[in-house]
């Protein structure tokens, strides 16, 4: 594997590139949701300047004209070596990949494509909102399976939440959040196959969310969960949009296990339809010529998740954080703050800093807030001093 968990990589740290004036000349969500007074750290949005490569991609695709319907499979090729080289995943086959609008469309589809309106599907709160919101909007059941108090999988709740959904005969699904957003936790491989076990006993079909895999820091390895004993009944959803910043350039990519490429085949054709082919660019010129602008930003990330933790410690100290293996996110415990169930709503009145609630997190959130580490150190301090003012 060639991951460069240390950011020797030449590339300077993205995450210093640009200062609050010209962030605030933006205007996407994480910049226009609230007034110019307050200091946004919520919503999955870094405040870096894209990747050479992808603005290279870009710009030579808008000079041609070249803003058409995607074709090909430059992406799945593209993460196939990003993900040999980087997570030693030789497994990986271009031939059992779809390209999907994104990672959240995409477990829709997958999910539809292994249960039925009324069946269940197992997630590990707190966990990423939209897991609950398109879950129940696509008329399937969420069965909550909380971490544990070490925010790693609790595998005697996980088996029970399994045995109830598979109860009467029922199908089922476990959507799996690996690397796990918010808290960051990376699942082990041996945890990992625990879960391909207990599925594979309770006949629960496991779709998993690995969009945050590339956001893995120091020497963790990440695993995908194709890759695990057991794993290949398993469909994945993987995507450049968080390491690279590539929100607004819709693409993901679904993968289907050797022994779940059947049910991948059934995928409708015209799901392919929705990605955007600039999208399928950028995440292509990204995974193939993105990483040492990768590596640097990873970089960054540790410093800052350094930095926030000395922060805290001198400032904040009641504040408990464990800090994770992977993504760009900090899930803060602020109960002893005594601001209530919803200390974002305290920090954003009195702080004049944006933070996600941990409440849409589901059981477990409550008293908590997210915050997002993919800014400057400037920011991030400067969000600390004004949290640390809200409670005066």
């Amino acid at each position: 594997m060639t991951r460069n968990p240390h950011g020797s990589s030449g590339e300077p740290n993205p995450l210093r590139a640009l200062d609050l004036d010209r962030l605030r000349r933006r205007t996407s969500m994480k910049w226009r949701a609230h007034p110019e007074d307050v200091l946004p750290l919520w919503v999955a949005e870094m405040d870096v300047p894209l990747a050479p490569s992808v603005v290279r991609a870009l710009t030579d695709a808008v000079a041609l004209g070249d803003t058409g319907y995607p074709a090909g499979t430059g992406y799945a090729e593209a993460l196939a070596g990003f993900a040999g080289k980087r997570w030693g995943w030789s497994g990986f086959d271009v031939r059992r990949t779809a390209v999907v609008p994104d990672v959240m469309l995409g477990v829709v589809e997958m999910l539809r494509l292994v249960t039925g309106p009324g069946d269940a599907v197992v997630v590990n709160p707190p966990v990423y909102p939209p897991f609950f919101q398109f879950v129940g909007h696509m008329d399937r059941r969420v069965v909550e399976a909380p971490l544990g108090p070490d925010l790693r999988l609790d595998f005697d709740v996980l088996e029970e939440a399994f045995r109830q959904s598979v109860a009467g005969g029922r199908r089922a699904a476990y959507l799996l959040c690996s690397p796990h957003n918010p808290t960051g936790t990376v699942h082990t491989a041996e945890e990992l196959s625990t879960v391909a076990r207990l599925a594979g006993e309770y006949g629960v079909r496991v779709v998993a969310d690995e969009i945050h895999a590339p956001l893995v820091v120091g020497d963790t390895d990440f695993v995908p969960y194709l890759d695990v004993p057991g794993g290949g009944g398993g469909l994945s959803l993987m995507s450049a949009s968080k390491a690279w910043n590539l929100a607004g350039l819709k693409a993901a990519l679904a993968i289907a296990g050797p022994e779940s490429a059947a049910d991948l085949a059934l995928l409708p054709e015209e799901v392919g339809h929705g990605p955007s082919h600039l999208g399928v660019l950028a995440h292509t010129a990204a995974l193939r010529d993105g990483t040492a602008w990768l590596d640097a930003l990873l970089a960054g990330l540790d410093e800052n998740r350094r930095l926030l933790a000395e922060l805290l410690a001198e400032h904040l100290p009641d504040v408990r954080w464990r800090p994770g293996d992977a993504t760009y996110l900090a899930w803060l415990d602020c109960r002893a703050l005594g601001l209530g169930d919803d200390p974002a709503d305290v920090f954003l009145r009195r702080g004049r800093v944006a933070l996600n609630s941990g409440l849409p997190f589901g059981t477990g959130g409550a008293g908590y807030v997210r915050l997002n580490l993919a800014t400057s150190p400037e920011i991030v301090t400067e969000a600390v001093t004004r949290m640390t003012a809200a409670l005066k």
